[in-house]
């Protein structure tokens, strides 16, 4: 299964290594990353979550070299929104 949250242009360069991180958003999803599919300026980062479900964020190529992101590498998908639509069929 596959969980696209692409196009949620996650930036989170600015966190210094080795502090407290705090944030507003109730949904922080712990895996790894087990694909980075690099563009010209953004790039496609893949994480696995436990049970194998994977999220799929559009991020900067600037924001992986400084969060030190790479295959195996232990990262957070960080989920904000504003609103939560809700459909049916």
């Amino acid at each position: 299964m596959l969980l696209v949250v692409a196009r949620a242009y996650i930036e989170i360069g600015a966190i210094q290594r080795g502090g407290t991180m705090k944030l507003s958003a109730r949904n922080v999803l712990k895996g790894k990353v087990r694909q980075i599919t690099e563009g010209t300026v953004n790039s496609e980062v893949t994480i696995e979550l436990p049970g194998g479900i994977s999220v799929v964020a559009i991020i900067t190529k600037r924001s992986i070299a400084s969060l030190g992101l790479a295959i195996g590498t232990e990262a957070y998908a960080v989920i904000k929104a504003s609103s939560v639509m809700v459909a049916v069929d």
